[in-house]
């Protein structure tokens, strides 16, 4: 597939590009079936602990937690913790990450040598759940500072149409090449945010079909917002970088010693980093699914801690930390 020459320069020029129909719904169905797996899988244990006594398994995918939610909270919570985020490295991840087609577009951002950040995401956005809106960030804003000059490519990916009414995702465009905006902690749902008041003009709404990628500098700022249907809006968001990146490639956690100089380290040390393509090197490409779950359950097991940073402002716009 790949991106278009018009397609690259928008990225390059805006911060982002929409690239419609990188997954079909066949390519998505390994995915929504893992973590319907790793859904029930979580609901059992919750029932065999008398903390569930309905996991609405007849339910369809894109409306289960939603039920679930209304229906019992903390279990609804309990769910949600064990898929959220990196957490989830089951059947149908590693296939959405290695994606030829969407491959073919990154490899036309950074080059043949693709690496997986550390960083990817399942985001289930269930309505009128807590921590179902993201705020105003970066993701540049939660890598090490020393990795700012580097580009970094989050691919945002729909499994449901994403749209206004169920929180699709909003970016500002062409401010990524004016660097790290200022992030506090604390954010809603305990995210980094940009204050209000610090988020630049020029906001778009992006609305997206199902298996369509939006592609994003870590410096473009983008958000989502209230997820106003019944239905979850499931989305995830992958990460890739070339090989000149920080990494933790070849490494181990124990690596991760806190008297350890932070400019030595990945751009984001707490999960594992593995190889996407390699032309040169096919073999240390992560092509089995069994021991890409190894690699990332054993981070998981053992997470690094990021170095504690208090953000401060470096000049009028920037933060160093």
């Amino acid at each position: 597939m790949g991106l278009t020459k018009k397609e690259t320069e928008q990225f390059f020029d805006l911060g982002y590009v929409v690239k419609e129909g990188v997954y079909t719904h066949e390519d998505l169905q390994p995915l929504r079936d893992g973590l319907t797996g790793a859904i029930q899988e979580k609901c059992d244990e919750l029932t065999a602990e008398g903390k569930l006594d309905r996991d609405f398994s007849e339910a369809s995918f894109d409306s289960r937690l939603a039920k679930l939610l209304k229906h019992n909270p903390e279990a609804a919570d309990a769910v949600l913790a064990a898929i959220w985020s990196g957490r989830f490295h089951g059947p149908g991840m590693l296939k959405a990450l290695r994606h030829e087609p969407l491959i073919d577009c990154i490899e036309d951002l950074i080059g043949p040598e693709i690496v997986a950040t550390s960083i990817y995401r399942v985001r289930p956005k269930v309505p009128n759940y807590p921590r179902g809106e993201v705020p105003w960030h970066q993701d540049a804003g939660y890598s090490m500072s020393h990795c700012y000059d580097h580009l970094m490519i989050t691919c945002w990916i729909p499994l449901v149409d994403a749209t206004k009414e169920n929180g699709c995702l909003w970016v500002v465009p062409k401010v990524q090449d004016e660097g790290i905006i200022r992030h506090y902690t604390g954010g809603h749902g305990g995210f980094l945010e940009i204050a209000p008041e610090e988020v630049p003009d020029g906001a778009v709404l992006v609305e997206m079909s199902a298996g369509s990628v939006l592609l994003m500098t870590g410096m473009t700022p983008h958000a989502s917002f209230e997820n106003r249907t019944d239905q979850v809006r499931w989305s995830i968001d992958l990460r890739y970088q070339d090989a000149s990146v920080p990494s933790n490639l070849d490494e181990v956690p124990e690596d991760y010693s806190p008297e350890r100089d932070p400019v030595t380290m990945a751009c984001f040390p707490g999960e594992a980093y593995f190889v996407i393509q390699d032309p040169n090197h096919p073999e240390t490409e992560m092509k089995d699914p069994e021991e890409f779950r190894e690699l990332r359950s054993g981070w998981d097991r053992k997470r690094v801690q990021q170095p504690a940073r208090a953000w401060t402002p470096l000049g009028e716009r920037g933060i160093s930390g």
